[in-house]
């Protein structure tokens, strides 16, 4: 939809003033916006603060900023950009004041939330200054605006020599002066924007907020979102981090260090006015290009931390060290900001012309998920800084963000040439040699592992086809999905021997260790649930398969040296993530092969003995560790320190899959299919996040494999602390196996009584279990409270079952609401397609179970001395999984109320069409 075309060809009156205002507003706001990167350093001296304090008190106000910068910009599309910005500067000027007030670490945070308010000025301003520009002129304008950034430049010059001098409650006093003024001059230099005008002349109503929030269904609105999650967040997060890099990496004092800082902060604002013109010029997509290629490599080139090598020469050692002094630092952090500020630019190119009657809803979202960059990744900074006590970790932070949104941008560009091209690209030879003798009868000949005709519900086909088809794909995935597992838990069982070989490490930093395969495995489901409808389930197991080398590799290595840094093992740690998103690809992947009637115990093998993974890891490394299995090949064994003698080979725990998974590797290529009619966009399958069943299930699956995968991460550290002088790694892999083992076994209950039903008794017998552990505990009884955990692994592996036997049965039953109209094949089809989806993203979701339930564990440790906080956590999270499955399945009433009763049927066609 276009502008009326006099807003487009003339130049209306109070264009000039209401661009050159709004960006001097900009600039005022974000000068306050950032003041924490000066103030906040004299406070963290005041109040003793930790880096990981200090980063979230300057990374509060970037959050209240970020998250009001939706409801804003909607707010300025409905009642216009003028008003709402000056509201916005007087409530920022207010909460300025009041943080003159703040007198302990509580109050400052909550002062700083007030002064975030004047970060949610971007997206009011964008909003407003759009609606007086053509989209022929729009990027070079919003460039312009943008270049606002320039106020954290602004409060690195002034605010050291004000704060030096004053004191820093004089900064926020004179800041929230500033910005009042600037509140007033605004109001009287500038007009409502021609669009309003127009609207009010005419009568017309502004558009409601459903209206204003339909476009946020839009994929590209997301990866806009994660662009400048990096150009801007990554922007506003160093210009708060900098000034205490400097002061901690180079010495500088406050002055110098913000001086610098603002070199960094001058050109990332300045030049995104010059970014909007290149933008307009060239297109956004080669300035991308250029942002994320420069920014990749400046990022890596700062990550990297001071290094000493010592070479072994021909005539003895040479030594040498790689580090990077002040000068080149600054160097390539302006050329870092530079690129920034072209990529800030380019990314807001695209909304006011896509979406000009939404632009503050789009721009909102936008802005507040590259608002949140900046109160996320302080924190992160901090946090880092902590773990792994190396400085440059920040920019290894910002590299592995800038290469994401790099490769997602590529990937993204080829999808939608190879969909622009797809008929010429499909007569192409598959080797570019064969193209001088390729002819039309050569066309998809070699292309013979996809199913071009799949029909399971077809009693005939499946019975002549499809049953060993099928079988042979299941085959194949189970000891992949059952490696997955293994290298995704192997922490579990190894962080449990680093100090008995020599590594010192608190109980809250291997906690960790056990607990961050769990978030990334988690992540990583997110994205792999919609993997397999894309490029086939071939395809995506075979890679996947491979990536698990690289921790298995990496932590074989790692652990023969116990002077091996911490932050290494953080990363193979992360890494071991890539078992732990496999999950949701697998089964989203059998669940296509199979007929109605076998799906359920199909699904049931592939992830119960999938799920055995867990338990074969924590029964097979013990044994391994303790001898040379792979002779000189493995390395030398390590000296047991804490028990008076002995060696361990604790680099088995990772080499001892590499062969196993290579075998893998090849049998997923060469031996399994992709179905051409399992394909789907994620546009597709995204219909998914509107059905509230979903989520529901998110929260029910949560509570069974959460549980089941967060136990098996969190049960060998947790008896060790608390028995230490049982030996329970030789009992742990028990736990796992009842859990594998009930999944597999016990899904006919469910068939027979309904996955509703079971649902909630298990959970019942879940919250008896959890107070048993308590109790147990407490009595400082080893046996009791190893029979309490097996009983939750067994009821966790029950329930695992009984959830994935609701989600089609939830579909099918839905569907006939959502599509009435709709035949009973096209309804079947399509709850085939969104019940994969759902299997696949609640398993993403159950599996933060991995990295909560080991923290959990570890923080209540730490805060109390025992796990009893967090296991009564856990007791209030099953009551409320009571309450949900009874509320909304179960009662009379309930969805499946009647279904699991024998009271209804969900028709399912005893054939299929071929397509």
């Amino acid at each position: 939809m276009q502008r009326p075309t006099s807003i487009q060809e003339t130049v209306p009156e109070g264009r000039g003033a209401a661009l050159g205002m709004s960006t001097l507003a900009f600039t005022v706001c974000f000068a306050v916006w950032t003041i924490f990167s000066i103030i906040g350093i004299q406070i963290k001296k005041d109040l003793g603060l930790t880096d990981t304090q200090f980063g979230l008190l300057v990374g509060t106000p970037i959050l209240t900023g970020s998250l009001i910068r939706l409801i804003l910009g909607i707010w300025a599309d409905q009642y216009g950009g003028r008003v709402v910005y000056v509201g916005v500067m007087i409530a920022a000027a207010m909460a300025t004041w009041l943080l003159t007030f703040a007198y302990d670490y509580p109050t400052f945070l909550l002062a700083a939330l007030g002064v975030g308010i004047a970060g949610g000025s971007f997206a009011v301003g964008i909003s407003y200054v759009s609606r007086w520009y053509g989209p022929g002129r729009q990027g070079t304008a919003l460039g312009i605006f943008g270049a606002g950034n320039v106020g954290a430049a602004v409060t690195k010059f002034v605010a050291p020599f004000v704060m030096v001098a004053y004191g820093w409650k004089s900064v926020a006093e004179i800041w929230s002066g500033a910005l009042l003024v600037m509140a007033v001059v605004f109001w009287f230099t500038t007009k409502d924007d021609p669009e309003l005008a127009a609207r009010r002349k005419s009568g017309e109503k502004p558009e409601p907020m459903s209206a204003m929030l339909e476009p946020l269904r839009n994929i590209q609105v997301w990866r806009f979102a994660l662009y400048y999650f990096f150009v801007f967040g990554g922007f506003v997060a160093l210009a708060l981090w900098l000034p205490r890099y400097l002061i901690g990496v180079y010495g500088l004092d406050i002055t110098t260090a913000g001086m610098i800082g603002a070199a960094y902060s001058v050109p990332a604002s300045l030049f995104r006015i010059y970014g909007g013109v290149l933008s307009d010029k060239f297109g956004a997509r080669r300035v991308m290009y250029w942002t994320f290629g420069v920014s990749v490599a400046a990022c890596f080139v700062m990550s990297y931390p001071p290094t000493q090598y010592v070479v072994k020469g021909i005539t003895g050692p040479i030594s040498f060290t790689l580090e990077m002094g002040l000068i080149p630092f600054t160097a390539v952090a302006f050329v870092l900001g530079f690129f920034m500020s072209l990529g800030k630019a380019a990314v807001y190119k695209h909304i006011p012309v896509y979406y000009p009657r939404h632009v503050g809803a789009v721009g909102g979202v936008v802005g507040l998920v590259g608002g949140l960059g900046g109160f996320v990744l302080p924190i992160a900074f901090g946090a880092l800084n902590d773990l792994t006590g190396i400085w440059t970790s920040c920019f290894m932070l910002m590299f592995l963000v800038a290469a994401v949104s790099l490769v997602w941008m590529h990937v993204s560009i080829r999808a939608m040439e190879r969909d622009a091209a797809s008929e010429a690209l499909g007569k192409l030879p598959e080797l570019p040699e064969m193209q001088e003798i390729h002819r039309p009868e050569h066309v998809g000949k070699l292309s013979g592992k996809t199913l071009e005709d799949w029909r399971p519900e077809d009693k005939t086909f499946w019975d002549q086809t499809g049953r060993r088809i099928a079988r042979r794909n299941l085959a194949i995935s189970i000891p992949a999905l059952l490696l997955s597992f293994a290298v995704w838990m192997v922490w579990s069982v190894v962080v449990a021997k680093l100090p008995s070989i020599g590594f010192r490490y608190t109980t809250d930093q291997l906690f960790w260790l056990a607990a961050l395969p769990g978030v990334t495995g988690a992540t990583l489901r997110i994205f792999y649930s919609f993997t397999v409808p894309i490029f086939g389930g071939r395809l995506w197991t075979t890679l996947v398969t491979w990536s698990l080398m690289i921790p298995a590799i990496g932590i074989g290595y790692a652990v023969q040296n116990p002077t091996t840094p911490y932050w290494i093992f953080l990363v193979l740690a992360l890494l071991c993530g890539f078992g732990g998103g496999n999950f949701a690809s697998s089964m989203s992947n059998i669940s296509f092969f199979f007929p109605k009637a076998e799906k359920g115990n199909a699904l049931a093998l592939n992830a119960g003995l999938g799920n055995l993974g867990v338990s074969v890891v924590q029964f097979v490394v013990p044994m391994v560790i303790t001898a040379g299995v792979f002779g000189w090949l493995g390395g030398d064994p390590q000296a047991v320190t804490d028990t008076g003698g002995g060696k361990l080979w604790l680099q088995n725990a990772g080499f001892i899959w590499v062969p196993f998974i290579a075998v893998s590797a090849f049998a997923a290529w060469f031996g399994m299919n992709d179905i051409a009619s399992a394909r789907a966009s994620f546009a597709e399958q995204s219909v998914i996040f509107q059905r509230r069943h979903n989520w529901i299930m998110c929260w029910l699956y949560t509570g069974t494999f959460g549980s089941f995968i967060g136990y098996s991460a969190g049960f060998p550290l947790l008896a060790k602390t608390q028995f230490p002088e049982i030996n329970a790694l030789q009992y742990a892999f028990l736990g796992p196996l009842v859990g594998a083992l009930s999944r597999s076994l016990t899904g006919w209950v469910a068939d027979r009584w309904g996955g509703g039903r079971v649902t909630f008794w298990v959970f019942v017998v879940m919250a008896l279990g959890a107070l048993g552990v308590v109790h147990f505990l407490g009595e400082k009884n080893f046996a009791g409270f190893f029979a309490m955990f097996l009983l939750l692994f067994f009821a966790s592996g029950v329930g695992n079952a009984s959830t994935f036997q609701m989600i089609p049965a939830i579909m099918r039953k839905d569907m006939d609401r959502l599509m009435p109209g709709a035949s009973a094949d096209t309804r079947r089809m399509q709850s085939d397609k969104e019940s994969a989806a759902i299997i696949g993203f609640t398993s993403a979701i159950a599996a933060y179970g991995a990295f909560f339930i080991p923290k959990s564990f570890g923080s209540s440790i730490a805060l109390t001395g025992g796990a009893s906080l967090a296991l009564y956590g856990f007791l209030a999270f099953y009551l409320s999984c009571i309450l949900i499955t009874w509320f909304f399945y179960t009662r009379r009433g309930g969805l499946l109320f009647d279904i699991e009763r024998g009271r209804a049927a969900v028709s399912v066609p005893t054939t299929r069409p071929a397509r």
